[in-house]
């Protein structure tokens, strides 16, 4: 079966965005080192899941690095998220406007499941807070990696806020990396 694993920026007080969605609290400074890591965990990947509000920033920042920026040292990364096929989950869309996307409209965990059970590599999930939490809260996420920058906000958007029990995680790895960042890998006890 395959393992969907959550890839995803999280600040010290445990948001991924600020309460109107701002991300100027990110690291952008990534080191060697970390940039080895992403490539190793979305290359043990070969579907990406969205959640609909996230879909338009990523495909369309994505796209137009690799349209507008070959020179730049995202290019090859790029291209990866250009070409990996996405699923988005989606209430309102009835057709996918982005290439080489799928939607998903069906029951969240049935959806996922069907997907789990296909051949392949693992699926990662970038979010956004409200999809994302919903997986959390459904149990469906195999793998955490927990990108921790070294900023609080004091206010914004969780990803574990909708759980209304405990969730024991065993922790797999933590690696500080010289930007500051450090990742978290958990599992679900």
């Amino acid at each position: 079966m395959r393992k969907l694993k959550l890839q995803v920026q999280i600040t010290v007080d445990g948001y991924v965005a600020g309460p109107n969605g701002e991300m100027d609290w990110m690291n952008f400074t990534q080191d060697d080192a970390l940039e080895a890591y992403v490539n190793a965990l979305t290359d043990s990947a070969d579907t990406i899941l969205l959640g609909r509000k996230m879909t338009d920033g990523f495909v369309n920042y994505w796209t137009d690095v690799v349209t507008n920026q070959p020179e730049s040292r995202e290019f090859a990364f790029a291209q990866k998220m250009v070409d990996t096929p996405k699923v988005v989950f989606t209430k309102t869309l009835t057709q996918s406007p982005w290439a080489n996307t799928v939607l998903a409209t069906g029951d969240l965990v049935d959806e996922i499941n069907t997907l789990k059970r296909q051949d392949g590599k693992g699926i990662l999930v970038y979010g956004g807070a409200t999809f994302v939490s919903a997986l959390i809260e459904h149990g469906l996420i195999d793998e955490y990696h927990l990108f921790v920058n070294p900023t609080a906000i004091g206010d914004g958007m969780p990803i574990f806020g909708q759980l209304n029990h405990n969730l024991p995680l065993t922790l797999v790895t933590a690696t500080p990396f010289s930007c500051g960042e450090v990742v978290l890998q958990y599992r679900p006890k």
